[in-house]
């Protein structure tokens, strides 16, 4: 507990945290007074939504890789971790007093950027958050604090990290779904749809996007060609296997951020 403590200040005393904070919630609150300006309200999947998850999707997988990646690989550079070593704190216990503190140290983040979201909307009107946004936030934040902290251990440096963390959120952000338009110009249409549905399990961009479509009901957006997917999801089982696959996506980064720290100990 003191471990996580002390991180989580440390990661709240970092400028970079701090400058996070303020770009988030400028741009969050941004797009709450454009919208709402230009735009009339709307019930459902509106505009205004469709900004915030964009934008959820793709500044925070950013921010979080960098700065969690960052975080975990100065403790190796600086030779940190090795002092730790040396007291009664165990690999387990570092890799998930990492994982906590930036969990926490996001959702304070978070937490600010909404609040100001919605005191401003009080004034403008019409402003919401839905419970599957603010579910989706959550699990996002969950998700890609494991994954920085794996992309951490990875890296030896934190210049080295912030490039792996860069490569891996252009990769999940961009260049996967160009790859999918290039190859649906060569290949049968139910070829690159079930390229697609796979695409959908192991991006945990587009499968954190699809959880926010099917549970705020709005999945028919995807087409008729994804009908029995969609069907699927929405059944009770289906609704299992997402929340089960979802956990999986935070559990198995840290297992394998864990098994690489050791054999890292044992080779030093």
């Amino acid at each position: 507990m003191m471990f996580i403590k002390l991180e989580w200040k440390q990661m709240l005393r970092s400028r970079w945290m701090q400058m996070v904070g303020v770009l988030f919630t400028f741009v969050f609150t941004a797009i709450v007074v454009i919208q709402q300006m230009a735009l009339p309200e709307t019930e459902g999947f509106s505009r205004q939504t469709a900004s915030f998850l964009n934008l959820l999707l793709f500044l925070l997988p950013l921010f979080i890789l960098t700065i969690g990646s960052m975080s975990v690989a100065s403790d190796i550079e600086s030779r940190w971790l090795s002092l730790l070593k040396t007291y009664p704190l165990t690999m387990r216990h570092y890799i998930l007093g990492k994982f906590i503190a930036t969990v926490f140290a996001f959702f304070l983040i978070v937490i600010a950027a909404f609040s100001v979201v919605l005191l401003l909307g009080g004034f403008l009107g019409g402003v919401t958050l839905p419970p599957v946004f603010i579910f989706i936030t959550v699990a996002s934040i969950f998700i890609f604090s494991a994954l920085s902290v794996v992309v951490g251990v990875i890296a030896k440096t934190r210049l080295y990290a912030l490039a792996v963390a860069l490569i891996i959120w252009s990769l999940l952000l961009l260049l996967i779904s160009y790859a999918l338009m290039a190859i649906g110009t060569v290949v049968a249409g139910h070829v690159l749809q079930k390229i697609t549905v796979v695409v959908i399990h192991l991006n945990p961009v587009e499968w954190l996007r699809f959880g926010y479509l099917l549970f705020a009901e709005q999945a028919s957006v995807l087409g008729p060609s994804y009908f029995d997917l969609i069907a699927f999801y929405n059944s009770t089982l289906g609704n299992i296997v997402y929340f089960a696959v979802t956990i999986a996506w935070v559990i198995v980064p840290l297992a394998l951020a864990r098994l690489l720290i050791t054999r890292k100990g044992k080779e030093a």
